[in-house]
């Protein structure tokens, strides 16, 4: 085994999800990641954790959905699965933590699945989805070669790039994002514009006052999620003005490139794209919240280099800011206050690494891709 395999394993465990002996933890493997899952439960029987394993095939989920269509004739609604299956949602609310390990053999396998029956199937599962993230929950990825050939790697290239984003000095960057952190609390709206030759502009303001935001490093200790991270991230509300997003994305395994969002009132009121307009409109349709933000983030991980179609990575990138239509995050939101709420969670991204600029209550704080705090932000 790479040794980077269990350095990675060792991270997860440790410094992301802070296992203790005597927690029950839920361990999902996808497909062609065995040997990352494997590490995974080996590091976790040191501890004294109590481990319980899932499959988490996307060819499985896609002959299990491709059979309900069959079985009604394809007009799949939610009332056709079973709401919140007790099974399902026991797993989670009895576990202490959740680690998911992505991979898999088909990046797109869930293609020739309708739109409708995958938002059935969302709405039918909210459910089991909030008793999932009640957890300490991590995400990760085992480097594929289905992975590597969606990021346009070589499957050696891919496997350095995935451990120079996750084999980081995660301590030393939690203190650089804490920065970042400080203004947005601090802050009361936010306003991202970009100037190009080469693309539409982006005008954009959002109120951010009341919310906080979360220093995303790649541990449940600071409410993050996701390994990698390397983000800081809030709920806005009462978004107005117009985005446009550069970096192409897959959406419900549909490409969907350059979009263009409208807000006013806080709510999407147009919107296109140059490819995959159908899958975006299918999103914003899925229920009221789909049409509101969700969350900002801003990609402060400069281990990714490079975007690679994949969301757990290229959200974090140097240089970039993004938004997601539907469900906000609660660790962003007030004691007892509700956010915007959705079955639905879709980041879109955008390149500000040049002629750009991002102000909180009109100070400029990012210009260029480059923080007020960094060398060259005069410049």
């Amino acid at each position: 085994m790479d040794e980077r395999v269990r350095e990675h394993a060792e991270v997860l465990v440790d410094w992301s999800a802070r296992v203790e002996a005597g927690d029950d933890v839920v361990v999902s493997v996808a497909e062609d990641a065995h040997e990352l899952g494997v590490a995974v439960a080996e590091a976790l029987g040191e501890r004294g954790a109590n481990v319980t394993t899932l499959y988490g095939s996307s060819e499985l989920s896609r002959a299990y959905l491709k059979g309900i269509e069959a079985g009604t004739d394809g007009d799949v609604e939610a009332k056709d699965f079973d709401s919140d299956p007790a099974v399902d949602r026991a797993i989670f609310e009895a576990a202490d933590a959740y680690l998911r390990i992505g991979g898999g053999r088909n990046t797109t396998a869930t293609a020739d699945v309708d739109r409708p029956t995958r938002q059935a199937y969302a709405k039918a599962r909210k459910g089991v989805r909030e008793a999932r993230m009640d957890t300490d929950w991590v995400s990760t990825v085992h480097p594929t070669r289905s992975l590597a050939q969606q990021a346009g790697m070589a499957y050696e290239e891919y496997q350095d790039f995935v451990y120079d984003a996750v084999l980081r000095d995660w301590e030393s960057l939690a203190e650089e994002m804490a920065q970042m952190k400080d203004v947005l609390d601090a802050g009361d709206e936010v306003r991202i514009v970009t100037e190009r030759d080469d693309a539409p502009d982006t005008d954009v303001t959002m109120s951010i006052a009341g919310r906080t935001a979360v220093n995303s490093a790649a541990s449940v200790a600071y409410d993050s999620h996701n390994l990698p991270s390397g983000e800081v991230f809030t709920a806005p509300y009462d978004t107005e003005g117009e985005v446009f997003f550069d970096v192409p994305m897959t959406i419900d395994a549909t490409r969907v490139r350059n979009v263009h969002l409208a807000f006013e009132g806080g709510e999407v009121v147009d919107f296109s794209a140059e490819s995959g307009e159908d899958a975006l409109a299918d999103i914003l349709d899925t229920d009221e919240g789909a049409r509101r933000l969700g969350e900002l983030g801003i990609g402060m991980n400069r281990g990714i280099d490079r975007f690679t179609d994949s969301i757990l990575f290229d959200e974090k990138m140097g240089d970039t800011v993004h938004l997601a239509v539907g469900r906000a995050y609660d660790a962003c939101l007030p004691e007892g206050e509700s956010g915007n709420d959705s079955a639905v969670h879709v980041d879109m991204i955008s390149d500000v690494s040049e002629r750009s600029r991002m102000e909180v209550d009109g100070e400029v704080v990012q210009r260029n891709g480059t923080f007020r705090w960094e060398d060259g932000f005069e410049e």
